[in-house]
């Protein structure tokens, strides 16, 4: 970019943000991936169902800065995975992802202590913006 504006996902200090994906869509991640790191976060991995999530929040915590977190996967869905990580540390920032027409688990994911959602077809802008506001509380 030769606009010179500062990635979002730089922390100001030379350091960048890190980032956890918990999702069951291999394009998901890959499509976060590549919007997060077009953007300098660093991915620290993936997961693709809560109970894998969960325990790779536990393992990269505290370095874990933000959390994508898709509400519907096998084996544990995103509000029980929530939940746990919340129970675990409760400053945790995860923004859930939700696909249209989820809006009863979104509010329910908000009030279990999600900071924001996303809603698929993922939009770039949309995405790096609810991830901004998120990170600059």
């Amino acid at each position: 970019m030769s606009d010179n504006k500062t990635p979002v996902g730089s922390k100001g200090d030379g350091t960048f943000f890190k980032a956890l994906i918990i999702d069951d869509s291999v394009f998901v991640v890959k499509q976060l991936s590549q919007i997060l790191q077009s953007e300098k976060f660093e991915i620290l991995g993936s997961a693709n169902d809560g109970i894998e999530g969960f325990e790779k929040y536990k393992e990269l915590h505290p370095n874990v800065d933000i959390v994508t977190l898709d509400i519907t996967m096998p084996k544990m869905d995103g509000i029980s995975t929530l939940e746990k990580i919340i129970e675990f540390d409760k400053n945790a920032k995860i923004i859930m992802i939700s696909a249209l027409g989820k809006e009863d688990l979104v509010k329910k994911a908000l009030i279990s202590g999600a900071k924001n959602y996303i809603v698929k077809p993922l939009d770039r802008d949309k995405v790096l913006s609810r991830i901004e506001t998120v990170l600059k509380k």
